[in-house]
């Protein structure tokens, strides 16, 4: 058996593939007291706490498993752009765009500090990444999400103007010593 097989757990999940091929028009505006901020340079240090901080409930896992090295590669690409929303000054979410495919542009990762969810910032959170994600040049965005994800993640992705592209049922190896909490449901 491998290395990997002994020191991961099992998860079953349903993956959704989202794809939006018109501009929206602009949803609801952030609340008052928010602010959107496109980092210059986004530090290994602190993505990993936006990340780790937003998806230790949602199972995310694949950017945890990168060195230092390679998650800082992609954090240099021009191409990729972390933008952060602040409320009263501290982060309470963040988008991550990746521009490589273009004129296909992957919204990466998005979600809310827990601090910030259930606050209803989400859509119009939701409604700037999709606004900075068409910019001039782009014919489709797209997203994924699973059901490990916040139980509004798809339903939201829907009402913002994406549609499924497809479903994909996968199994998915997550390394025991990342400590995350695994969902009985999700189990194998």
């Amino acid at each position: 058996m491998s290395a990997l097989m002994q020191s991961s757990t099992r998860v079953a999940v349903t993956v959704t593939f989202l794809r939006m091929e018109v501009r929206p028009q602009p949803g609801p505006a952030l609340p008052s007291g928010t602010d959107l901020i496109r980092l210059d340079r986004c530090t290994v240090p602190f993505y990993r706490y936006l990340y780790d901080t937003v998806g230790a409930h949602y199972l995310w896992w694949l950017r945890r498993t990168l060195s230092d090295a390679a998650l800082d590669a992609i954090l240099s690409d021009p191409a990729v752009s972390i933008h952060v929303l602040y409320r009263g000054g501290a982060p309470a979410g963040f988008f991550e765009l990746d521009r490589r495919g273009r004129p296909l542009v992957n919204l990466s990762y998005f979600g809310l500090l827990p601090h910030a969810v259930g606050l209803g910032m989400g859509s119009a959170f939701l409604s700037a990444a999709v606004q900075a994600a068409w910019v001039a040049g782009t014919r489709a965005v797209t997203v994924n999400t699973c059901s490990a994800d916040h139980p509004r993640a798809l339903p939201g992705y829907i009402r913002a103007g994406f549609f499924t592209a497809r479903r994909a049922h996968e199994n998915w190896d997550v390394p025991t010593r990342l400590g995350l909490s695994i969902p009985q449901h999700l189990l194998v």
